[in-house]
């Protein structure tokens, strides 16, 4: 009698034993230990964690999008906040320049003798002062002159009114300024109107 004869009643005892403890164990639920074994159709239970693991990368992608969004929103609203901040003011400045515009064609056309008056001295300083005041709070705000007479025309700054036949200047530089521009930060306020040199005919 071999090992494997001697050892039968034993196994079977141990199968009866777990046929008893496997009774009213549905079937598609029973291990019959060849678990790992073979490569058959999966069970309800891996398609399940299979379903599951696709909803989680799905949901971990979705969030993933809604973050970089939000980050985007943030900036934008940042931006348009920052804008508001520096740019706000931007129609009043345009119109206040008027105003500068009146007080240097004042000063500007104001004869010599009238300078050289005792009566017209006071009334013409407080003028001047009006002046520095109101170019003190430009700059305050960000309101910043053009440079024009003497420049090359810029079209992004300079609005050329007309050409001015001479040879005092090189053609394109620009020898007049008959309204003066502005910038407010690193935006175009109003541009300088000018009058740009070209060659004699």
């Amino acid at each position: 009698m071999n090992d494997e004869n001697k050892n039968e009643p034993q196994d079977k005892a141990v199968d009866a034993e777990v046929a008893r403890e496997m009774e009213g164990v549905p079937e598609h639920l029973r291990d019959d230990g060849d678990a790992g074994e073979d490569d058959g159709p999966e069970t309800p239970v891996d398609d399940a964690l299979a379903k599951l693991k696709g909803d989680l990368e799905a949901a971990m992608q979705d969030v993933l999008y809604a973050r970089a969004e939000t980050q985007n929103v943030r900036r934008r609203l940042e931006k348009d906040v920052q804008d508001a901040r520096n740019y706000g003011a931007t129609n009043f400045a345009r119109d206040i320049l008027s105003v500068a515009d009146n007080l240097s064609r004042a000063l500007d056309h104001v004869p010599e003798e009238l300078r050289e008056s005792d009566k017209a001295k006071n009334f013409l300083a407080g003028i001047e002062a009006t002046q520095r005041e109101l170019d003190k709070v430009f700059n305050s705000n960000g309101i910043t002159r053009i440079a024009a007479k003497g420049m090359p025309l810029d079209p992004n700054q300079h609005q050329a009114m007309m050409e001015i036949p001479t040879d005092e200047a090189e053609p394109g530089t620009i020898v007049q300024e008959m309204q003066a521009g502005y910038m407010i930060k690193d935006r175009l306020l109003r541009p300088a109107m000018v009058g740009v040199a070209k060659k004699p005919d």
